[in-house]
């Protein structure tokens, strides 16, 4: 993959497989629609009960070849211990000046998991202070980068059930996502990994039941098998109308 190139999309998650779990489907569906479509992993999920370092690597990996995505990266920031200040927000920033998105796709603000809406928060003021001019930012190379502030921000709804601002409509793509989610085979439910390591919350068959229903309601939300939820932080102007998914009454 291409790792120094404009994204139109770009998905940012705390942990490898976030990005599965909760808007794999909706880059799935901009990449049908021709858009470049990335993701920044924040750290390796280094403090996960099954698996190790390395293996999430691999099944991100490959969860990212099924997805197509054209960049994809982690920043090594420490698992359970990364904090939304001033260090932290530089290093999202290089990325986000890296890639330039239009659109980012980020963790969920308040979650069951602490590591998820700290990241929210993260993800939101990074994306704010990236289109500051007197932050000076450098890339990999040494080169001053210009600022970028991407045109919206919208976070994926994760465990904890949140009202969605708006939906997306995934259900031609549905059963890839769930390819992408089953390539993380360490951390949920799958006859691939040895049962040597103790059960945790998402390894079970019932979290990954879960996850499909609470797809299944946000579409039946507008009449459709399969959406994603997304949750705003500001109000969203059309200038068309078409872009409406009507339920059939």
């Amino acid at each position: 993959m291409k790792s120094d190139l404009k994204l139109d999309i770009l998905a940012i998650a705390v942990h490898p497989d976030d990005v599965e779990l909760g808007c794999a489907g909706t880059l799935l569906m901009e990449k049908m629609n021709g858009k470049k479509i990335g993701v920044v992993d924040l750290t390796r999920g280094e403090l996960g009960t099954r698996g190790t370092v390395e293996l999430r690597a691999q099944e991100a990996a490959r969860s990212a070849e099924i997805l197509g995505l054209d960049a994809r990266e982690n920043l090594g920031m420490a698992d359970g211990f990364f904090r939304n200040d001033e260090e932290h927000q530089r290093r999202l920033i290089r990325a986000i000046r890296k890639y330039r998105p239009e659109i980012v796709l980020g963790n969920s603000l308040e979650d069951r998991h602490p590591d998820h809406g700290r990241a929210g928060h993260l993800i939101s003021d990074a994306c704010f202070l990236s289109g500051l001019r007197k932050i000076e930012t450098t890339d990999a190379a040494g080169r001053l980068q210009e600022h970028w502030r991407p045109k919206h921000v919208f976070h994926y709804i994760q465990d904890r059930y949140y009202a969605p601002s708006f939906v997306y409509d995934i259900s031609p793509v549905f059963e890839k996502k769930l390819a992408s989610i089953r390539a993380y085979s360490s951390q949920f439910f799958s006859a691939e990994y040895g049962e040597s390591e103790p059960q945790t919350y998402i390894s079970t068959p019932e979290f990954l039941n879960a996850v499909i229903g609470r797809h299944q309601m946000f579409g039946k939300m507008i009449g459709v098998p399969y959406a994603e939820g997304f949750i705003t932080e500001k109000m969203i102007g059309v200038r068309n109308f078409e872009a409406f998914v009507q339920m059939d009454t």
